[in-house]
């Protein structure tokens, strides 16, 4: 079977307030808290993965609480926005006055490479984007959402990844991953330029930004930063093949990881932003009911023995009023 990145898998980012954070993408943006789980390498952290009604692959935000991290620094080595995705110009609408109702900072719907789109931040700002996917399928909004499922988010657009070495990030994507450039170009302001290229079928879930800047200064992840970007990969044969095919370019990889809901395996692009690629199972169903999702704190069979010693450890989610 020939190996392909059918799109993005998960983001992870990172929070310092987990019960705001909760709030914030169940309540505000209506997504389901699908698995309340830990960092498997520091049990001591929330892992939080908000997603479609089942958290499928291609829906998923997650979310390390690390309160003592500093404020992401923006800059190259640093993935922002992470772009969502909304059925129609209509759900833009709806959402640009949710937002402000909410007292989300936001900007006002543009259009982009054709396609219409809405910046906003979350509290700890986040640079966040909601796209007009052109009805694309994917994603089955959450029942219990309170956002109605017409103008419900569906899913992970893309993602913009700011490289040191542009032109090393666009060769991996395109040249070991198989991504297919679709668009480049220059800044509207003029500060550097961006590529765009999409893998497997292409379109909604699948798009990578890759902006090269003229005068580079060196970012970092922290509250309010993305810390990752994973993408998928059908099984676990087509995993380890894509580390052979890693390593083989020169690259460090990890080994594979059991994270028990997916394998991970992960390693740095030449610009210095942190890639993983995750098989797209078993998925969150394997411990938990459809009904029962995120409701209570789960835990890997190879976790479970600590738990009281891990429960212990975490502070309460305390969701604020209102």
């Amino acid at each position: 079977m020939e190996l392909q990145i059918p799109g993005i898998h998960h983001v992870t980012a990172i929070t310092g307030d987990v019960g705001r954070n909760v709030a914030f993408y169940t309540r505000g943006l209506g997504l389901r808290l699908v698995k309340r789980t830990v960092n498997q390498d520091d049990v001591g952290a929330y892992h939080l993965f908000y997603g479609d009604a089942t958290g499928s692959p291609g829906t998923e935000v997650t979310f390390f609480h690390w309160p003592d991290q500093p404020p992401a620094l923006p800059g190259v080595a640093t993935i922002a926005p992470v772009t969502l995705r909304v059925s129609g110009r209509t759900a833009l609408e709806w959402w640009g006055r949710r937002l402000k109702e909410l007292g989300v900072p936001h900007g006002e719907i543009e259009e982009r490479q054709g396609r219409a789109s809405l910046p906003f931040q979350d509290p700890e700002g986040l640079r966040l984007e909601l796209v007009d996917d052109g009805g694309a399928v994917g994603g089955v909004p959450w029942e219990g959402s309170p956002v109605p499922t017409e103008v419900a988010v569906r899913g992970i657009h893309g993602v913009t990844i700011s490289s040191a070495r542009p032109d090393a990030t666009i060769a991996l994507l395109t040249r070991l991953l198989g991504f297919r450039q679709v668009a480049a170009g220059e800044l509207a302001d003029g500060s550097g330029s961006v590529t765009i290229v999409e893998s497997g079928a292409g379109g909604p879930g699948t798009e990578v930004r890759v902006l090269g800047v003229r005068e580079p200064r060196v970012g970092r992840p922290g509250v309010g930063g993305v810390h990752h970007v994973a993408f998928q990969t059908p099984d676990e044969d087509q995993q380890r093949r894509w580390r052979e095919v890693l390593l083989r370019a020169g690259l460090r990889v990890t080994p594979v990881i059991d994270r028990y809901y997916f394998t991970s395996i992960y390693f740095r692009e030449p610009g210095g932003v942190l890639l993983e690629i995750a098989t797209n199972g078993p998925g969150f169903l394997v411990d938990e009911s459809r009904e029962e999702l995120g409701a209570r704190l789960s835990l890997p069979p190879f976790l479970e023995p600590r738990r009281r010693a891990i429960e212990a450890g975490l502070r309460p989610i305390e969701l604020p009023l209102g």
